[in-house]
């Protein structure tokens, strides 16, 4: 059984790269639907698939005895699955849609600052010294990050980087809040509940857009996306991650997040023609060395990490 473990982290560590490889390349092709389908279209779509793969899922796991949770627990499910995935997912298309794939995943990458101060905020963790020094680097990276396009009078952009560095916030909410009742009731009905609450709502809200959008000029090759986007890398690649979490570590696999900003920068390079300025990767280097110096410097909390690890993700939901 030991002489297996090693074996065992090997491919786990594989599975990881090509996880976060796919993440990566998703941004541009998110770009692509969003511009394609609208903000609105596209959550509409992502919101009517989603129902129907968690529903999938607890009937192959539970059938038809689904886990029981209290009315506190029903409500605090319901705010996870409002804030922390349809505010976030809402606010993360809107971004993604006015900003460029390279610049969404450099901001999407800063949710571990937001879930050190929330975990702050309600009195769950003090920050330690170079947490704070980590989180001040991080903002100084972020605003040269975002010079060129200040100083270039880009609201639109601009406005879609501040966007993102909100729905990073907001999933740094479902990070912390989820935890309780993942302890309580497990990962997939946590994940699955919160889906289902969040899918009404979003799909009342995305109705106008919806129904503005041409779907039947959708090209074929962006329907395979959609599909993709919507069950490869908003459903099947966050079980992927939670097995490789599961095998390593979630200490041990945090660091591979930090290969996600150049995958997305080099698929934009090479899809869409992003281009890149010394200001811009040298405050996308200083920005992720913050976060990662405010991400590891506590030894106190693993679920810090845990949270802070999977606070990269939501871009790609």
């Amino acid at each position: 059984m030991t002489e297996n473990k090693p074996q065992e982290s090997r491919h786990a560590l594989l599975v990881g790269l090509l996880v976060v490889l796919a993440w990566g390349l998703n941004f541009p092709l998110q770009k692509a639907l969003l511009t394609a389908l609208g903000p609105q279209g596209f959550l509409f779509l992502r919101f009517a698939l989603m129902p129907l793969l968690v529903t999938g899922l607890m009937l192959q796991r539970y059938g038809l005895h689904w886990p029981r949770v209290s009315r506190a627990d029903a409500w605090a499910l319901a705010r996870l699955g409002l804030l922390g995935q349809g505010l976030h997912l809402a606010l993360s298309s809107y971004g993604i849609d006015w900003s460029t794939p390279f610049s969404s995943s450099v901001m999407l990458a800063c949710g571990p600052v937001f879930t050190l101060l929330i975990l702050r905020a309600f009195g769950l963790e003090r920050l330690q010294r170079a947490q704070v020094l980590g989180i001040a680097v991080a903002a100084c990276g972020a605003l040269l990050f975002m010079s060129d396009k200040l100083l270039a009078a880009n609201w639109r952009a601009s406005g879609g980087d501040l966007i993102l560095l909100l729905a990073a916030a907001m999933f740094s909410y479902y990070t912390v809040a989820a935890k309780p009742l993942i302890q309580r009731h497990g990962a997939v009905p946590v994940m699955a509940y919160a889906s289902l609450a969040a899918a009404l709502p979003l799909l009342i809200y995305s109705w106008p857009g919806a129904r503005q959008t041409a779907w039947a000029e959708v090209p074929a090759w962006l329907w395979l996306g959609a599909a993709w986007a919507v069950v490869g890398i908003g459903f099947l690649s966050w079980l992927a991650w939670g097995w490789v979490n599961a095998q390593r570590g979630v200490a041990r696999s945090a660091p591979l997040i930090y290969l996600m900003p150049p995958f997305a920068g080099l698929a934009a390079w090479l899809a869409g023609g992003e281009s890149f300025t010394w200001p811009k990767l040298l405050g996308a280097a200083i920005t992720l060395g913050g976060v990662a110096l405010a991400q590891f410097s506590s030894n106190s909390a693993s679920s810090n990490k845990a949270g802070a690890q999977i606070d990269s993700q939501p871009p790609i939901d």
